[in-house]
């Protein structure tokens, strides 16, 4: 993989200069190389001659010369296609216009003959510049790193040099405005950052040392000093770059369907086409320039153009559209995929949930306030490194309480702990401490069982008894694994876009699972489950709904993922792992992204749909003219090139991504 700044010829050329699904050539990366100027040249000379036929300013050959120019000048878009399938006895669509235009130069129609090939140059142009839209916001994702980095050097001045010489572990300065070179973690310095790029935000982040950044992304009003966790090749940046241009060269199974087609529906019309020409003259006493000329038309009207640029514009543009807003798609079959999911399996921890515990209830007991309360308990949990007391800890910080003084910190073994503060012993601890210290009430075991029964753990915060002195409860502080904000709007997004069925799967208890199932509005949960337990849900799953994608980090959810017919990946920026594994990585934490690409995924299949319908009936309705004499070469061309520009408009309306609806 090439370091993102380093511009090389194949990234340039991959999709312009290739030959498209018709088998002709496209112009080059700005639509205006020879092939434009030649097609220009191939318009002035038609007009020019089509201006002399209808003054008279000119004699019969010299008009017919003009014809001829124009033929020999827009041909460049054919003859290279023609050559190939000539050789290689596949008749394609440029074939069939080489045929069609010498069919009409040979019954002396020079001027339609022209008017085909000037206008076919045209739709194969706007074919070309479709692939070169669709692409260039793929393409924008080059220029994003730049180019050089400020490193600090030994003796601790910076210096710009190469991003592909700055090595993992240098620190490099970046100024205000400036874009982030490489994937690190900031050491020093707080600012803003603007990841759009890579994650899809709007908002721009607030980072501080410690905070992960990544290339590509814009740095705002304050300088940071960053840590490079990882080289110019290997970045966050980087692997988008290249799992998209995968993605982009992946055939979705629509587009299959329609090269499949066009390959036997090519040689077809290409048979019946010399058949309509020989039969009537042979055996039914036509006239041979009347059938040629038929058959000439039906062999424009019969070019599948439109229906070939159908499916992968619209599958470009829809995978384009997602990469802006942070939803990394790995190919066209993907894509399709989304817009068939019925049924959506999700991990609870990391996804559902925040993944790491956080107070979310203080309950204080007269006299005692809230604050106290979470003033102790902070005061002795600031000695242990248990996930309980370092969540307690947070939310102090959190909340800006200030925690006491502990002396004699004691850690009690699968009970708690206890200090002394204020001159009086103090604890913190779970149910079982507060049993053994004699200091439950009624009124405290009522409030410890609706804790228990959400399925959170409890901490219980209080005066030990000493000295002879009884002892008394502050307060209790519950702690869980907190439910995403969205979480509750993403499950109810994720029905309203046709999901038929959310279920949860997830190794933690089934009553704390079957709380989270039913605050957030999932249909089913199900809980105490190892890898081999989610596989076969996922298995039974697929049995009742055809379509069944799973949502998880994209590691411990591996095998699950890959049973599924997706597998989805939520945070995935700066995870390797999660980027590499799914099938889909979406960059932000926001499982509401999903119901996003869902419903642009189902927005993508029916342009697809539109396109290939509106194609087919089109050359049907033109056939059966062409068949009964109603129609002209010109307007044949006409017709197919409108066609090609109706069915590219409609799919680069997919690149239009607004935050409300996709």
């Amino acid at each position: 993989m090439r370091a993102p700044h380093e511009h090389s010829s194949d990234h340039e050329t991959a999709s312009s200069h290739d030959p498209c699904s018709c088998g002709c050539e496209h112009g080059d990366d700005n639509g205006n190389g020879w092939e434009s100027r030649s097609l220009a040249l191939s318009g002035v000379l038609v007009g020019a001659g089509l201006l002399l036929r209808w003054t008279d300013l000119a004699s019969a050959p010299v008009q017919t010369a003009f014809f001829a120019a124009a033929i020999a000048s827009g041909g460049w878009f054919l003859l290279p296609g023609a050559w190939r399938a000539l050789r290689q006895l596949r008749p394609n669509i440029a074939l069939l216009m080489v045929i069609a235009v010498l069919g009409a130069a040979l019954i002396g129609e020079w001027a339609e003959a022209a008017t085909v090939v000037f206008l076919f140059g045209i739709a194969e142009w706007l074919e070309g510049w479709a692939d070169r839209r669709a692409d260039r916001a793929t393409r924008a994702l080059l220029e994003l790193a730049p180019d050089t980095a400020r490193v600090r050097e030994e003796d601790g001045r910076f210096s710009e040099r190469p991003v592909g010489e700055a090595a993992i572990g240098a620190i490099v300065s970046v100024q205000s405005g400036q874009r982030i070179p490489l994937d690190g973690v900031v050491t020093r310095g707080e600012s803003a950052v603007n990841q759009a790029p890579i994650t899809g935000e709007s908002v721009p982040v607030e980072k501080a040392p410690g905070a992960t950044v990544f290339a590509g992304t814009i740095n705002g009003q304050g300088s940071l000093e960053i840590e490079v966790t990882k080289a110019a090749g290997d970045t966050t940046l980087a692997k988008i770059i290249r799992l998209v241009e995968q993605a982009q060269a992946q055939k979705a199974p629509t587009q299959r369907f329609v090269d499949t087609f066009a390959r036997y529906y090519t040689p077809i019309v290409t048979l019946a086409a010399l058949l309509i020409f020989l039969v009537p003259p042979l055996f039914l006493g036509g006239e041979w320039n009347v059938w040629l000329y038929r058959a000439c038309v039906l062999l424009i009207i019969a070019c599948p153009c439109a229906l070939v640029i159908s499916t992968p514009v619209s599958i470009v543009a829809g995978l384009t559209a997602l990469t802006r807003r942070g939803v990394l798609v790995k190919g066209g079959a993907h894509l399709e995929t989304l817009a068939k999911l019925r049924a959506l399996a999700v991990d609870k921890t990391g996804t559902i949930t925040e993944g790491k515990p956080r107070v979310t209830d203080v309950t204080a007991f007269a006299p005692a306030t809230a604050d106290e309360v979470v003033r102790i308990a902070a005061a002795i949990d600031e000695n242990s490194s248990h996930p309980l007391a370092q969540a307690v800890v947070a939310y102090a910080e959190e909340k800006k309480i200030r925690p006491a003084k502990a002396d004699n910190y004691q850690s009690r073994l699968g009970r708690g702990a206890d200090a002394t503060i204020d001159g009086r012993p103090c604890f913190v601890g779970n149910h079982r401490f507060a049993h053994e210290l004699g200091v439950c009430t009624p009124m405290l075991e009522a409030r410890l069982a609706e804790i228990e029964q959400s399925g959170q753990s409890v901490v219980v915060v209080g005066h030990r008894p000493h000295a002879g002195e009884s002892g008394g409860v502050l307060g209790v502080m519950a702690v869980g694994d907190a439910v995403r904000p969205k979480a509750k709007a993403a499950i109810a997004a994720l029905h309203a876009v046709g999901i038929a069925q959310v279920i949860m799967l997830s190794g933690d208890n089934q009553r704390t699972v079957d709380h989270i199932a039913r605050e957030v509005g999932i249909d089913e949960a199900r809980g105490d489950l190892l890898p081999d337990d989610k596989v076969a849900a996922i298995t039974r799953l697929r049995e009742q709904h055809r379509f069944v994608a799973m949502v998880g980090d994209g590691v411990n959810d591996a095998p699950a993922m890959a049973t599924a017919n997706l597998g989805i990946a939520m945070g995935a920026a700066g995870t390797d792992a999660a980027i590499e594994t799914a099938d889909v990585a979406l960059m932000q934490d926001d499982l509401g992204q999903i119901a996003e690409a869902i419903r642009h995924g189902q927005r993508t299949l029916r342009t697809i749909r539109v396109n290939i319908t509106f194609s087919l009936g089109l050359k049907a309705l033109f056939l059966a003219l062409a068949l009964a004499g109603h129609t002209s070469l010109w307007l044949a061309i006409v017709a197919d090139t409108g066609a090609t520009l109706l069915v590219v408009a409609n799919s680069l309306r997919l690149l239009r991504v607004s935050p409300s609806s996709t």
